[in-house]
């Protein structure tokens, strides 16, 4: 079981596939080599900045 492997409560997976919670850094390092995915694979984030018309 993948949250005992990393040493944290099924909550904590499911909260953070759910986008509801955002795992530290160790975490996410734990994660990412957990399961074979670069540290930024667990950060995913759509976000992007609004556009400026004085840009």
């Amino acid at each position: 079981m993948p949250a005992q492997l990393l040493g944290v409560s099924r909550q904590t997976i499911n909260a953070v596939e759910t986008d509801k919670y955002d795992p530290s850094l160790p975490l996410a390092m734990r994660m990412a080599k957990l399961f074979g995915v670069p540290i930024d694979a667990i950060f995913l984030d759509d976000w992007e900045p609004p556009h400026r018309e004085d840009a």
